[in-house]
């Protein structure tokens, strides 16, 4: 079986619902360390998109009483969060003598929210295309790694389904990866988390905006939609129960994306992929990662940040 068919079969399996999307990611990591991609730029175009139908998707099995109920009570840690983060972020960029402009987009996507938070800030800060492949390496390679080890964490601390979905939308960095984990976690976890995360994610604007602000760039903003898509599914799910029987496979659905969009997100890194991000990089990703983690699941075991 040739590379491209092997692919094919990798992606109608992650797309029947027999695999997990932990499962799905596994696969795709393997296949793409072990292969050369044939249809890599056309994988991560279809990734993107397909993470965003995922999340609207999974607007319909969600209640919005619930979804405003953690989206409200995790706005000040978010805020502070976030703000230290970045902060932290360049202080070890610097320490660790990362470029500037890559160091902030690691420090952007750690604090927000992964890859769609250097899509937004990158065109602000006029990154190149060394930069943006660096940082999204960067992030990619740490979010594959927490969608193994956070549930397995959560486990052997007996997290409970919130503070499992808490920790997840704080410390982890992208979307799909915080739904992946939630989602074997559990059901209470994947609403906590989602929203959450979802929530943060509202910060790129203003974030990039601020950027914009201190370099004086002139690049527009990326307005995340698909959050606002996600919303009105869970306002439809909440209060139009005329499709009441259609909110549930709509939901599946979203669940099946997402399992595709990590095996496409798996299959994109590879070699030359790991070895284009460097030890530098990383090496500030993943002490940032560390101490972002480390200190959110402290002060949610502690009681300090709660629902």
């Amino acid at each position: 079986m040739n590379t491209k068919n092997l692919f094919f079969v990798g992606l109608i399996v992650a797309a029947s619902g027999l695999i997990s999307p932990a499962v799905a990611l596994l696969a795709g990591l393997i296949y793409g360390l072990s292969f050369v991609h044939p249809y890599h730029l056309d994988a991560k175009k279809l990734s993107t998109f397909l993470l965003q139908a995922s999340v609207v998707g999974l607007g319909f099995g969600m209640n919005l009483h619930e979804v405003m109920r953690a989206g409200r009570s995790g706005f000040v840690y978010t805020a502070i969060s976030i703000s230290g983060a970045l902060l932290l972020g360049l202080f070890l960029g610097s320490f660790f003598k990362v470029h500037r402009t890559a160091s902030l987009l690691i420090s952007t996507g750690t604090a927000i929210c992964g890859g769609s938070a250097i899509a937004a800030v990158a065109p602000v800060v006029n990154a190149g295309e060394e930069e943006m492949a660096v940082s999204l390496g960067t992030v990619f390679v740490l979010n594959s790694v927490a969608l193994f080890l956070f549930p397995a964490i959560g486990y052997a601390l007996h997290l409970t389904q919130v503070q499992f979905g808490l920790w997840s939308a704080l410390a982890i960095h992208d979307t799909s990866s915080v739904v992946g984990a939630t989602a074997k976690y559990g059901s209470e976890a994947l609403i906590v988390g989602t929203t959450i995360k979802l929530a943060r994610a509202l910060w790129i604007v203003p974030v990039a905006l601020a950027v914009a602000f201190l370099k004086k760039g002139k690049a527009k903003v990326k307005w995340p939609w698909f959050i606002l898509y996600f919303c009105l599914a869970a306002v439809a799910s909440t209060y139009i129960p005329l499709f009441g029987p259609l909110y549930p496979k709509l939901s599946y659905l979203g669940k099946a994306g997402l399992t595709v969009t990590l095996y496409l997100i798996g299959s994109g890194i590879s070699r030359p992929t790991l070895k284009q991000v460097g030890v530098r990089p990383l090496l500030q990703g993943m002490v940032l990662w560390a101490i972002v983690g480390i200190t959110s699941l402290l002060l949610i075991r502690m009681g300090i940040i709660s629902l």
